[in-house]
């Protein structure tokens, strides 16, 4: 069911060691997403914070576990950690762009972390 140009996933698979989000687009994206990435980019306010300039820099997710997926509507799913952490929703467009930007936003996470612990 896809959405005009919005990328639709036509499949969602936690690895068996809850550590890897797969998902397949339909526009042929396949998307591999790894737990410490989603958690530390969750879309939750406890990440975000409420603007863009209020970002919170998650730290010691290294070893985070998903423990489930949840439907939400047809537009996102709700990630599950082994942290407790489960109030972001991942929308189907958020997830499409956490993977295209997957390397910048590593990196700014990485660099983020050495400024913290420069300080």
């Amino acid at each position: 069911m896809s959405t005009g140009n919005r990328p639709w996933p036509t499949e969602l698979r936690l690895s068996s060691d809850g550590r890897t989000l797969h998902v397949t687009f339909d526009d042929d994206t396949r998307a591999t997403l790894e737990a410490e990435y989603l958690r530390v980019e969750s879309p939750s306010a406890e990440v975000q914070g409420h603007g863009a300039a209020q970002k919170k820099l998650v730290l010691g997710k290294e070893n985070i576990v998903m423990t489930g997926i949840e439907p939400v509507g047809n537009y996102a799913i709700r990630l599950q950690f082994d942290d407790g952490h489960d109030s972001g929703l991942f929308t189907w467009d958020y997830l499409h762009e956490l993977f295209q930007e997957k390397e910048a936003r590593k990196a700014e996470y990485s660099a983020r972390v050495a400024q913290a612990n420069l300080a």
